[in-house]
């Protein structure tokens, strides 16, 4: 089935990964993780993206982060790019593309979605045999909201200031309900909506989505194209 065109709406939030080339890696050692999270705090305050959770690790990263405008995160991508491929190819004596094509993503329905996202996201390390917890993980942003450290990169979402009317309460709050991985059911479900580049979000979401945007957002059905409303 054919990939359908990227949607990239302002104000919602959206699931990006991007992976190495025939899954090399893509960072090597710290320097590398540092110099990329230096380049995305730029882009983002540049282009007006705000990333909400990510994780870097060897072969790939993800970001979960809202732009605020159809332009910006398509930009912000291009602009690390421009910055950290020529960085890593000089340092490992390399050359060519650092990237398995161009980056997905997802839009996502943040009521329903945000928080399963942000689970994914940071235990993507543990997944991977990278730590044993996610918190024990320094290149993502669990420490930020579990309170271990404060991360420039990250800008809270309006639904994680929601979990308490302090600091302390909506790190225990995150803790409790994002301190355990997602049930393998629904890990599924996110990945596959990413990969494909579909929306994430209830049946009445992806309907009002589509007629928001004003063109189809899923594969249509064998036989009935889709049609805007008059």
């Amino acid at each position: 089935m054919a990939r359908l065109p990227r949607l990239v709406v302002p104000f919602q939030p959206h699931h990006v990964v991007q992976r190495g080339l025939n899954g090399q890696a893509v960072f090597q050692d710290a320097d590398d993780y540092a110099a990329f999270l230096g380049w995305l705090r730029s882009a983002a305050k540049n282009w007006k993206v705000a990333v909400h959770a990510y994780v870097l690790t060897p072969d790939q990263l993800h970001f979960l982060l809202t732009p605020s405008d159809q332009d910006g995160l398509g930009l912000m991508m291009q602009w690390i790019g421009r910055y950290y491929v020529p960085y890593f190819n000089q340092k490992y004596g390399r050359s060519g593309t650092l990237w398995q094509g161009r980056y997905k993503t997802s839009v996502i329905d943040g009521e329903t979605y945000l928080m399963s996202n942000s689970r994914y996201i940071e235990f993507l390390p543990v997944r991977s045999g990278l730590a044993a917890r996610p918190e024990d993980y320094p290149w993502s942003s669990y420490a930020h909201h579990a309170g271990l450290r404060s991360d420039p990169a990250v800008t809270d979402h309006a639904l994680y200031w929601a979990l308490g009317n302090t600091p302390f309460q909506r790190e225990a709050a995150y803790i409790e309900r994002a301190g355990q991985d997602l049930p393998a059911d629904e890990i599924a479900i996110v990945e596959k909506a990413v990969l494909k580049g579909w929306p994430l979000g209830s049946e009445r979401f992806k309907t009002e989505l589509q007629n928001r945007v004003q063109r189809q957002v899923l594969p249509a059905k064998r036989g009935r194209p889709f049609k805007r409303p008059a």
